[in-house]
């Protein structure tokens, strides 16, 4: 019973989110439509050549509602804030903004939440070269934010070691800090490549935080297990609408935010060696447009019809929710492998 208070807190808070979400939802559908804010479907890939499969195969989802990643964001933010009422009310003995649990997330979510809706907005415009922030601009962006965080992670916080599994903790020094930087770059652009299909990116972004909510109680952070609650709370209601036929998109605004906080919260649960596991879809996604980049550039042929990897499996006949079930399945098994793992390593089972 001693764990009651605890999970009452952190089921409450992602209930509640969840309704907020819910309830937000059709008021901000009706907002994103009087303002046209729908998406634009990209006319060149990657390498700059023209994106003819993509288009063929999502030009009908062009002018969608997107910047749907603002409601997630904003809700958890709003939760927040929330949490100062039954404070204040003396139900409980702190809010959710805490400096050692919350803070870093938080700033990640907010800070890079704003970039991805700068993109979204250039996009919804069609201003741009590729209609949104071009690719080098974007990767800049973030390895500054990543750099700024790596700096406070190890000279504030005096962040310095690795926790590997049931080896224990290994000493980086000044390593670190590119450890974090490729992290969070790597973590935030993951999770918008992943980003294609309806309901692919927000469920698998549910398994995954809702892996780490048990990770960081596991480790005594009550605080950011709520938080994490919290975002799988919204995430959930954000989903109920995005499930194929998606009723908006995330864009950028919520993937870029939502996978950069995702590689914060690995490297504040000490967890980073478990993220690959977690967010095992999102790897594999992103090593496919590696995989097909690197071909195209010194082999001069392609390996998949279309990258990512969910647009080869739409390109070869799949259908769009066989693919997303597929791959929550796929991502459900390895973030539960990835659990087990980070709780054998901290002695937990």
């Amino acid at each position: 019973m001693e764990y009651a208070p605890d999970l009452l807190l952190i089921f409450g808070y992602a209930f509640v989110s969840f309704l907020i979400a819910l309830f937000l939802t059709k008021p901000f559908l009706i907002f994103l439509h009087r303002y046209k804010i729908g998406k634009n479907i990209r006319a060149d890939a990657v390498d700059g050549k023209p994106a003819s499969l993509f288009r063929a195969l999502h030009l009908k989802k062009s002018g969608t509602p997107t910047m749907g990643g603002i409601l997630i964001c904003g809700v958890t933010f709003l939760m927040i804030a929330f949490s100062y009422l039954p404070y204040t009310f003396g139900w409980v003995n702190h809010t959710l903004l805490d400096r050692a649990e919350t803070y870093l997330p938080l700033f990640t979510l907010g800070v890079t939440g704003i970039l991805g809706a700068v993109d979204d907005y250039l996009n919804v415009r069609g201003l741009g070269k590729n209609k949104g922030i071009s690719a080098k601009p974007k990767f800049w962006w973030l390895l500054i934010f990543a750099a700024l965080g790596a700096w406070w992670f190890f000279a504030k916080l005096g962040w310095n070691t690795i926790h590997i599994p049931r080896l224990g903790d290994f000493y980086l020094g000044w390593w670190y800090i590119p450890l974090f930087i490729l992290v969070i770059i790597s973590s935030a652009h993951a999770v918008n490549i992943t980003d294609g299909l309806d309901g692919l990116a927000s469920g698998l972004l549910t398994i995954a935080f809702g892996s780490f909510a048990i990770i960081a109680y596991a480790k005594g952070l009550l605080l950011l297990t709520t938080f994490c609650s919290v975002v799988v709370g919204a995430n959930l209601a954000f989903l109920w609408f995005n499930i194929a036929p998606a009723k908006f998109y995330m864009g950028d605004t919520g993937a870029l935010s939502l996978g950069a906080t995702l590689g914060v919260l690995a490297m504040l649960t000490n967890s980073v060696i478990v993220l690959p596991f977690i967010g095992f879809v999102f790897v594999i996604e992103t090593i496919s447009v590696i995989i097909q980049l690197l071909s195209k550039k010194f082999l001069g042929r392609k390996v998949f019809t279309i990258a990512p990897l969910h647009h080869h499996l739409e390109q070869i006949g799949w259908n769009e929710s066989q693919i997303v079930m597929r791959l929550w399945i796929i991502g459900g098994i390895f973030a539960g492998i990835g659990v087990i793992i980070g709780l054998i390593g901290m002695g937990k089972v």
